[in-house]
């Protein structure tokens, strides 16, 4: 089964910290571009970050410095590390594997930021 498991929101005060991951299963993870994406409430669905298959990251410029990207292969978990929480990093995140023959997309898991 082709599928991407998100685990690691919650709730979290403003300049504070979570460690998101995304489980793989029923794909070659090593051969995938993967990514997070996500979505507030009224807003479009936007690209965070992605990390190539040989390690290469990209970040959009409202995380930099913030948030890291990671992958373990062995694992076929990606994973992405949030410093500095602000109030409008609060949306439900999406990690995205870009593979053939399909893109696959989790369920998403929601991140809170709020005192």
């Amino acid at each position: 089964q082709v599928q991407l498991v998100e685990s690691g929101g919650g709730l979290v005060q403003p300049g504070g910290s979570l460690r998101l991951s995304c489980s793989a299963s029923g794909f070659s993870f090593s051969r995938a571009l993967m990514e997070w994406y996500r979505q507030a409430p009224g807003k479009e669905r936007e690209l965070v970050a992605y990390i190539t298959r040989v390690g290469g990251t990209w970040y959009m410029d409202s995380v930099k410095g913030r948030f890291t990207i990671s992958r373990d292969d062995a694992k076929s978990t990606v994973y992405l590390e949030m410093n500095n929480l602000k109030p409008d990093d609060t949306a439900v995140y999406y990690c995205k594997a870009v593979t053939y023959p399909d893109n696959v997309w989790g369920q998403g898991t929601q991140v809170t930021v709020s005192s």
